[in-house]
C-alpha cells in the first residue's frame, strides 16, 4: 500500500505542467457537469411533484370562473360578488349547482379559494360566494349572505344556465361549518335575513357536503386540542361576540345540531381524524343527530388527515362525492 501510494505521487509529480493544468479543467468541467446535472434534475422532479399536487388539488379544467364578480347583493356599503364556474363542454342549461362556502376560521379567505374545481368535470356548475368575515359583521350576518346567494342563484337560474331545484351547499372548516348550518335551517326566521332582493325565493338546498366543518359551538371548545383552542376561542370572540358560554343563545342558533329535524336534506361529512384544529368529535354529532331523527348522512373519515391538505380534494375524493350526489338525483338531468 505504502509503495503503491509512493508511486501514484512519483507519477503525478512526473507529469508536465500543461498536462497537469489539463486534467485539473477536466475533472472541474466533470464535477461542474454532474452539479448542473443533479440540479436539473432536482428541478424537474420538483416540478413533477408540485403539478401532482395541484392536479390532485384543484384540477386545471375549470380553473377561471366562466362568470367572475356577479353581484348578488349588498351588505351596506359592501357588495356581495360570485364567482360562477361552468363545465366546458356543457349545453349551457339545467345544471346541478354547488354553493361553495371558502373557509379561514370566519374572519378571513376568500372566494377564490375553491379546492372542488374538479367537480366541473363532473358536470356541476360551482358557484363561490362572498360572505361577510367577523371582522367586519358578527353571526349571523355570514349565513344571511350565504343565503341570499343561494336565493339570487334560484331566482336566476335560467339566465345562467343552472337548475334551481337541485342545489347543493358545501365548504371547509368555518366554511363548512355556514353550509352545514344554512343546509339544515330552511324556515329559521333569525337565520333567512334579508339580505339581497330575492327574499321572496327559496334559500333551501337538496343536499349538503362538509370538509371538517364544526357542528355544535357550544361544545367545540371543550373537544379542542391546545393548538385548537389557540386558533378557535379568538374567532369565536369576532363571530359571537363572546366565548359561548358568554353568548349561549348565539352559540346554539349558530350550531347546526340544534336545528336537525328528518326533513333535512342528505349530508356527506369528510373529516380527518388527527385534526389538530377542528375537532373530528364535531362530525361524529352532527352525524349523530342526523341518524337520530333517521336523516340520510354519510361520513368519511380520512385516516391520518388534518386539517385539509393531502387525502380530501384529490380527485378519489370529488368523484366520492359527485357520486354522493348523484345518488341523491342532483347530477345532470338524463336527455329524454
Amino acid at each position: 500500500m505504502i509503495l503503491s501510494s509512493s508511486l501514484r505521487a512519483v507519477t503525478c509529480a512526473d507529469l508536465p505542467e500543461h498536462r497537469l493544468q489539463s486534467r485539473r479543467r477536466r475533472s472541474f468541467i466533470t464535477r461542474t457537469s454532474v452539479w448542473r446535472v443533479a440540479c436539473m434534475v432536482a428541478i424537474i422532479l420538483a416540478g413533477m411533484c408540485l403539478r401532482e399536487t395541484v392536479m390532485g388539488a384543484e384540477p386545471v379544467q375549470g380553473a377561471e370562473p366562466v362568470k367572475k364578480g356577479i353581484r348578488f347583493a349588498s351588505a351596506g356599503d359592501q357588495p356581495l360578488l360570485l364567482d360562477l364556474y361552468l363545465p366546458q363542454k356543457s349545453e349551457k342549461s339545467g345544471l346541478p349547482l354547488i354553493v361553495w362556502v371558502h373557509g379561514g376560521a370566519w374572519r378571513a379567505g376568500t372566494r377564490s379559494d375553491v379546492p372542488v374545481l374538479g367537480l366541473v368535470d363532473h358536470g356541476f356548475a360551482i358557484a363561490s360566494v362572498d360572505y361577510r368575515l367577523s371582522t367586519a359583521a358578527r353571526f349571523p350576518a355570514q349565513v344571511h349572505d350565504i343565503k341570499a346567494a343561494i336565493r339570487f342563484l334560484r331566482k336566476h337560474a335560467d339566465e345562467y344556465g343552472l337548475d334551481g331545484s337541485r342545489i347543493t351547499i358545501a365548504g371547509s372548516s368555518a366554511g363548512a361549518h355556514l353550509a352545514a348550518l344554512v343546509g339544515v335551517s330552511g324556515g329559521i326566521s333569525e337565520l333567512e335575513g334579508n339580505v339581497g332582493d330575492c327574499t321572496e325565493t327559496s334559500s333551501e338546498v337538496q343536499a349538503i357536503v362538509s370538509f371538517f366543518g364544526a357542528s355544535n359551538l357550544q361544545s367545540i371548545l371543550s373537544q379542542s386540542t391546545p393548538h385548537g383552542l389557540r386558533v378557535r376561542m379568538p374567532a369565536l370572540d369576532l363571530l359571537l361576540g363572546g366565548q359561548p358560554d358568554q353568548q349561549p343563545e348565539l352559540a346554539k342558533l349558530a350550531s347546526p345540531v340544534a336545528h336537525v329535524d328528518s326533513s333535512d336534506p342528505p349530508l356527506l361529512l369528510i373529516h380527518g381524524d388527527q385534526d389538530p384544529q377542528m375537532p373530528i368529535n364535531q362530525s361524529h354529532e352532527l352525524e349523530g343527530v342526523y341518524e337520530k331523527v333517521g336523516a340520510r348522512v354519510e361520513f368519511d373519515v380520512v385516516h391520518g388527515g388534518a386539517h385539509g391538505g393531502d387525502g380530501f380534494f384529490e380527485m378519489r375524493v370529488l368523484n366520492r362525492v359527485a357520486g354522493f350526489l348523484k345518488e341523491n338525483a342532483l347530477t345532470v338531468k338524463p336527455k329524454p
